[in-house]
C-alpha cells in the first residue's frame, strides 16, 4: 500500500511517466529518487510483477520520510549511488540489457535548496557546503580555499557562463587570503561587491553558485557516465528519459542522443566522414517543457527540458 504523496511535486511528472512507456510489469530505474515523486508515480503505473530500482547520491534522500513510505512495497528498492553506479547495480540484479526504462532527473532538488545547512542556496544563510553526497569529498568552503585563481575563473566561465568570472575569482582569492569564506552569505556579499549592473531578473550570485556546485559534484562528467551506463542496461525498445535544468546539461543530453542515433562514438576521429557504428538510439519527438500552468505552480520548473529516446 502506497502512502499519501508528499507535498513536494516533481517537475514534468505526468510527462515523464508517459515518456517511459510503461507496460505494467516492467523493470525501471529511477536514477534520481529525490523525494520520490517520480518513483511514486511509476509504481502507480506498475503491475504486481513490475520492479523499480531507485538511486540517489544524497544520503538525506535515502533516509527521508518519503523513502520510508515506499520501502514496504516489494516492487521497490532504493540504493545510495550516483548515475555512474547504474551499470554495476543492474549487473548485480541480473538486469543488464533487460531494463525497460530509465529516468534521469538532473539538478538540485527542492529540499536541498530549502535546507540552509546544505549551502546550495544564495538566498539562505548557511555553511558553504554544496555537496550532493555529504559523506565524502571537500565542501565548497574547503574547495575555495585551495583552487587556483585561473582555474576558478575557468570554472565560473565554463559552468556558470559568468561574464565577471575573472573579477570574481580575483576577489575570492584576495578575500580568502585574509579570512576563509565559510558561509553562503560570505560568498554572496563578495559577489555583490563585484557584479554590478547585471540581469535585473537574476541574482548576481546565481551563476557563481551554479558553477561551484557543478564543479564540486562533478555533475557534467557524472551525467556523461550515467547516460552511457543507462544505454548499456536498457533492452532494445527500452526508453531513456532525461530532464535537464540548464543549458550545459541539456547540451550534453542532446549531443549524446544525436550521436548515438547517428552511430557516432566518443573518440571517433572524424565523425563527419559518416557513420562509424550502428546507431543505438532513436530520438522520440521534440524536447518537452513544462506547461505555463506548471511553471505558475512551481517556478523552479521554468528551465526544465525533457528529452526521450528509445534504444534500437
Amino acid at each position: 500500500m502506497i502512502a499519501a504523496p508528499s507535498p513536494h511535486r516533481s517537475v514534468l511528472l505526468e510527462e515523464a511517466v508517459t515518456g517511459l512507456g510503461l507496460q505494467g510489469n516492467d523493470r525501471v530505474i529511477d536514477a534520481t529518487f529525490g523525494r520520490g515523486g517520480h518513483s511514486r508515480e511509476i509504481l502507480r503505473h506498475m503491475g504486481s510483477e513490475g520492479r523499480l530500482l531507485a538511486l540517489d547520491k544524497d544520503p538525506e534522500a535515502i533516509a527521508s520520510p518519503e523513502a520510508d513510505t515506499l520501502r514496504g512495497d516489494e516492487r521497490f528498492q532504493l540504493r545510495h549511488a550516483s548515475f555512474g553506479g547504474i551499470e554495476a547495480l543492474a549487473e548485480a540484479m541480473d538486469w543488464t540489457g533487460r531494463v525497460d526504462a530509465v529516468l534521469m532527473d538532473l539538478g538540485v532538488s527542492s529540499p536541498q535548496l530549502d535546507q540552509a545547512e546544505r549551502g546550495f542556496s544564495f538566498m539562505r544563510e548557511g555553511p558553504l557546503d554544496m555537496r550532493m553526497n555529504t559523506t565524502e569529498g571537500p565542501t565548497a568552503a574547503d574547495w575555495l580555499l585551495t583552487i587556483g585563481q585561473r582555474e576558478l575563473a575557468d570554472v565560473l566561465w565554463t559552468y556558470g557562463e559568468e561574464r565577471c568570472s575573472r573579477r570574481i575569482a580575483e576577489a575570492i582569492v584576495r578575500e580568502r587570503n585574509r579570512t576563509p569564506i565559510v558561509t553562503t552569505k560570505d560568498l554572496v556579499r563578495l559577489i555583490e561587491g563585484v557584479v554590478k549592473g547585471g540581469d535585473p531578473h537574476k541574482h548576481p550570485a546565481t551563476r557563481t553558485f551554479q558553477a561551484i556546485r557543478i564543479a564540486l559534484n562533478e555533475e557534467l562528467s557524472e551525467l556523461e557516465r550515467g547516460l552511457g551506463a543507462a544505454l548499456e542496461v536498457l533492452r532494445p525498445g527500452g526508453r531513456l528519459v532525461v530532464i535537464a535544468f540548464h543549458s550545459l546539461e541539456d547540451r550534453i543530453v542532446k549531443r549524446f542522443f544525436r550521436d548515438e542515433e547517428r552511430g557516432w562514438r566518443a573518440g571517433d576521429p572524424m565523425p563527419l566522414l559518416g557513420r562509424t557504428h550502428q546507431g543505438r538510439l532513436h530520438r522520440m519527438g521534440k524536447a518537452i517543457k513544462p506547461s505555463p500552468e506548471e511553471v505558475r505552480a512551481n517556478i523552479r520548473s521554468r528551465s526544465a527540458v525533457m528529452r526521450i529516446a528509445e534504444k534500437i
